[in-house]
């Protein structure tokens, strides 16, 4: 999943493909080095983000995903609002990519239950303007109150009538998340592997990469972690994730190929192993 992000204010691209006519380039772009779908949003969800008017949101993304839909893409919405969501869709969205999980505007469940969209359910517990105050998963940890939390969103998806098998699960790294729980999360995917629906990362920049990386106490800048993120996309990859969302899509393509490749020669090696153990 390719991030196009059509806002002045997003962390890692903000403004640089704030226009239609840069966004869809950008999409352009990411399609040609391999993107399997592209992600389309208007409103930034870095901490302490403020939110757009719903005009602003709406004048941002239709027309990315009208133009992009019509050169025949796969298109994602990332809104948290009902009205967007049902405005991407009518312009040829295939996807709501819901960072609240129905929790900022339950209304959003209604518009994908009555589409055959599929919906990504996030987990989430405040909007960026206050999801630090929200870090505290005591006393039962973090893996345990994020498969709580999204086993609780999936049965609120349910029952507003999206079924299931058109449900992605995302555990939400880096949203109300210290850099240790993101950590403990990604260690920990097969727990929310559980819950019967498949999984969406988005580790891309993020900033608990950055601590990872920091020198002197600074973390390493936005624009300097994909190494970090492409040894990351190849574990997630052997671990059974079936989606990530990314910005740099020419290395998450390369780190993937890399897995395939050693797929393919592990499987070539047991069965000439199967094959001298038989003959012997």
């Amino acid at each position: 999943m390719g991030i196009v992000n059509v806002t002045p204010d997003s962390f890692s691209d903000g403004g640089r493909w704030a226009t239609t006519e840069a966004a869809v380039d950008h999409g352009r772009l990411l399609l040609a080095q391999g993107a399997d779908l592209l992600d389309i949003g208007g409103e930034s969800t870095r901490p302490g983000a403020t939110r757009p008017l719903v005009a602003e949101e709406l004048d941002r993304v239709v027309p990315v995903i009208r133009e992009l839909a019509d050169a025949g893409a796969l298109l994602s919405v990332d809104t948290m609002r009902a009205e967007v969501a049902q405005a991407a869709l009518d312009a040829g969205a295939r996807i709501v990519n819901d960072v609240s999980g129905g929790l900022a505007d339950p209304r959003i469940l209604d518009v994908v239950a009555a589409s055959d969209a599929s919906y990504v359910a996030m987990h989430w517990r405040a909007h960026s303007d206050r999801m630090r105050d929200f870090t505290d998963y005591a006393p039962d940890g973090v893996v345990a109150s994020v498969r709580r939390e999204l086993a609780e969103r999936l049965e609120a998806v349910e029952a507003a009538g999206i079924p299931r098998s058109r449900v992605l699960l995302d555990p939400g790294l880096g949203f109300a998340k210290e850099p240790h729980h993101n950590w403990d999360l990604l260690a920990a995917l097969e727990r929310l592997h559980e819950l019967g629906c498949p999984l969406l990362v988005g580790a891309s920049r993020k900033s608990f990469l950055g601590s990872l990386l920091a020198q002197d106490g600074r973390p390493r800048p936005v624009d300097e972690r994909e190494h970090a993120h492409a040894a990351l996309v190849a574990l997630l990859a052997v671990r059974g994730v079936e989606c990530l969302r990314v910005h740099d899509v020419r290395a998450t393509r390369d780190a993937l190929a890399v897995v395939e490749a050693m797929r393919s020669h592990d499987e070539v090696a047991r069965r000439s192993h199967t094959e001298v153990a038989h003959d012997g």
